[in-house]
């Protein structure tokens, strides 16, 4: 495998901190949220979504994970309210997920890991592009569902049956008419607080928000990801499997809920 970094023994996030020194900073994601230590914010909003399924562009197998991209040049499908000031514009959403339906999730609460973890990625349009944005301790935000096993999902069967056709890295196909709202859950209670990208360079540059509800999804379900492929077409199959960042230290960071 050619990544200079990856979730494998000799690549995997233990050794990230070599070439990316963020990896031990103060505001590291992901962590594990303690709910008897995160405090209710009377001062938090509700979250605002609003998602235009015509922004929905592509798929793509990125060798990390599959991510589906969104058009963010105009302010169609955007995230507002919350503990956010100013609009985020929706740039794509992508998966982490593990080798069994009892680890996956990045985020853990009062240390208990789910099988999968959905992360939608916006910015800030107060800055010009999603490049610059990345780079602001205001940036991004990142909305974060987790997944739990349990009855089938019919609203995430359609980037299910698209994953056939990006099983291995850098295979990518268009991906026209899908609404996220509809793997958002129906409780938007969250979690808060300040940290950074999961993946290198590793940014702080986020601000979580983490929803309380799980949405359900079936253990064949959960199969079809890890179909996937880390590898390229002609190298050795590696399956995508345990593609998740364990919890950093919170770092006297503070950890607000929107409920009580």
């Amino acid at each position: 495998m050619s990544h200079d970094w990856g979730y494998g023994p000799h690549n995997g996030p233990d050794k990230w901190g070599k070439k990316f020194p963020l990896a031990s900073g103060s505001r590291q994601s992901p962590i594990d949220i303690v709910p008897g230590q995160a405090g209710y914010d009377p001062a938090l909003k509700p979250l605002v979504i609003k998602y235009d399924p015509k922004t929905s562009r592509g798929i793509l197998n990125n060798g990390h994970s599959f991510q589906v991209d969104f058009a963010d040049d105009t302010d169609s499908s955007t995230l507002t309210g919350g503990p956010l000031s100013g609009t985020h514009r929706l740039r794509q959403f992508h998966f982490h997920w593990g080798s069994s339906d009892d680890r996956g999730s990045e985020h853990t609460v009062g240390g208990k890991k789910y099988p999968c973890e959905l992360h939608l990625v916006h910015w800030n349009t107060k800055y010009p592009s999603f490049a610059e944005a990345a780079s602001k301790p205001d940036g991004l935000a990142v909305l974060g569902v987790f997944l739990k096993v349990g009855v089938a999902n019919p609203h995430l069967q359609k980037v299910l049956d698209a994953l056939d056709s990006i099983k291995y890295k850098g295979m990518q196909t268009t991906f026209p008419g899908f609404d996220p709202k509809v793997i958002i859950p129906s409780s938007l209670d969250y979690w808060t607080y300040e940290g950074s990208l999961t993946t290198p360079p590793l940014l702080e540059s986020v601000t979580w928000i983490v929803l309380k509800q799980p949405i359900c999804v079936s253990s064949e379900q959960m199969a079809k990801f890890r179909r996937l492929l880390f590898s390229t077409e002609g190298e050795p199959p590696c399956h995508m499997l345990n593609n998740y960042r364990p919890p950093q230290p919170l770092k006297g960071r503070k950890v607000r809920a929107s409920f009580k």
